[in-house]
């Protein structure tokens, strides 16, 4: 199922290049640094109906999806919201999931492109169970503010965790902080869960309207990572500092928990998120995919790549563990330094 743009409906908006993944959203409104700001500042609205919005409905919907997930789910109380993801069987992540649930409904909002895959694998493990997964991408979109509480219109409603916006995190289940002692930044807002239709009035009461540069770069620099742009089909979660916000690390039995298990009791992770700082000086324009070299040799890939209002350019890459924290990297022939965010000095 695809998604009709609607970003381009608000006076202003500015569309995005055709080499970045965020397509049919606006990039921004004539100021993106001042977007920015208003963001920080709690003002504004950015347009994220790129997204995918799958729902789930039956009695059974919230012990099945626990079942299937990294998180604990089966509490989940009406209104509230979790970030969830799904593993493969060698515990690879193959879906990240924004989680809200209204009593009857629970909506699942994805990353661009993947809500129709997702909603192919949810069917597959019905089998008996009375739950009903649908794709509704095309009736509904999403809209991120910069607030941490649910919407008081009534509208579904996900919150970012507490760890991404630098608050005390809940219960684990576990040790988190082993792998995460603190993220660079804060990511703070809600994603609120809207009729398609209503996406360009609720972005532009709010004054502030903000584009994808805005929203990417505060993303960013609070270390959040991405399904699909800052992972790829080998990614597990210690990898990316998903370990604590979308994992509970003891809860009952799901695919690919002894992957996480073995990792978080035994080992380490053999790569690490961190946040590259990019010579601003040098007219390269660092791209995604692109890798990270040390010495000659590839220790790593660049993920989202980032134009911030005060740090400059910057990007998440994924880097091999034993990469030294202080090593001056390059990364097309630019020189970057690194920030890390998933620890480099875990057991293993």
């Amino acid at each position: 199922m695809t998604t009709a743009p609607v970003a381009a409906t608000l006076p202003g908006a500015v569309p995005p290049p055709e080499s970045l993944a965020d397509q049919g959203i606006a990039w921004h409104y004539g100021d993106p640094f001042r977007e920015q700001r208003d963001v920080v500042a709690g003002r504004g609205a950015v347009d994220l109906s790129n997204r995918g919005v799958v729902t789930v409905t039956g009695v059974d919907r919230l012990s099945w999806l626990d079942s299937l997930t990294s998180q604990v789910l089966t509490s989940l109380a009406p209104h509230s919201s979790a970030l969830s993801l799904i593993l493969s069987p060698h515990g690879h992540v193959e879906h990240e999931l924004h989680v809200v649930d209204d009593g009857t409904t629970t909506w699942l909002i994805t990353t661009p492109g993947d809500a129709t895959a997702l909603t192919r694998y949810l069917d597959s493990m019905r089998f008996m169970l009375r739950v009903e997964a649908a794709d509704v991408s095309d009736s509904y979109g999403v809209v991120f503010e910069p607030v941490r509480a649910l919407s008081p219109d009534g509208l579904p409603t996900y919150v970012e965790p507490e760890s991404f916006a630098g608050l005390v995190a809940p219960d684990a289940g576990g040790d988190a902080d082993r792998f995460v002692a603190e993220r660079p930044g804060k990511l703070i807002g809600r994603e609120v869960i809207v009729a398609r239709r209503d996406v360009p009035t609720r972005v532009a009461a709010s004054d502030a309207p903000a584009g994808s540069w805005a929203y990417e770069a505060l993303r960013v620099a609070a270390g959040v990572p991405m399904f699909g742009r800052d992972t790829d089909d080998r990614t597990i979660p210690h990898e990316v500092a998903w370990v604590g916000p979308a994992v509970h690390l003891s809860k009952g039995c799901y695919r690919g928990q002894e992957t996480v298990a073995r990792v978080q009791n035994l080992g380490r992770p053999p790569r690490r998120l961190t946040l590259l700082h990019i010579d601003g000086s040098s007219d390269v324009v660092v791209a995604p995919g692109s890798e990270v070299m040390l010495d000659g040799s590839v220790v790593g890939v660049v993920g989202t790549v980032a134009q911030h209002y005060e740090l400059g350019p910057i990007a998440l890459a994924l880097i091999k563990m034993r990469t030294p924290t202080d090593a001056t990297l390059t990364v097309s022939g630019v020189a970057v330094s690194q920030q890390p965010i998933v620890g480099a000095s875990v057991a293993g």
